[in-house]
């Protein structure tokens, strides 16, 4: 995920857990209240940490991207 957002400049949500799901496994995913596939929780934290600095969520196109100069600070 942080290779991809540090190539990419931003990574879609769907794009990263179908990609987690293929490729680690499904104990990596879970089902969420709606019934679409989501990414588990300790794959999130771990993200965040590595990226807490220099990455941020978009919610309106649902996907990570690089933190430019005039995102809050979280």
């Amino acid at each position: 995920m942080v290779a991809e957002v540090e190539v990419q400049g931003f990574l879609y949500q769907w794009n990263a857990v179908n990609h987690i799901a293929e490729h680690f496994g499904e104990e990596f995913t879970y089902r969420n209240e709606a019934g679409n596939l989501a990414i588990a929780r300790p794959v999130l934290q771990a993200f965040r940490k590595l990226t807490e600095e220099t990455v941020v969520w978009d919610r309106w196109s649902k996907a990570w991207r690089d933190r430019r100069h005039t995102d809050r600070p979280d």
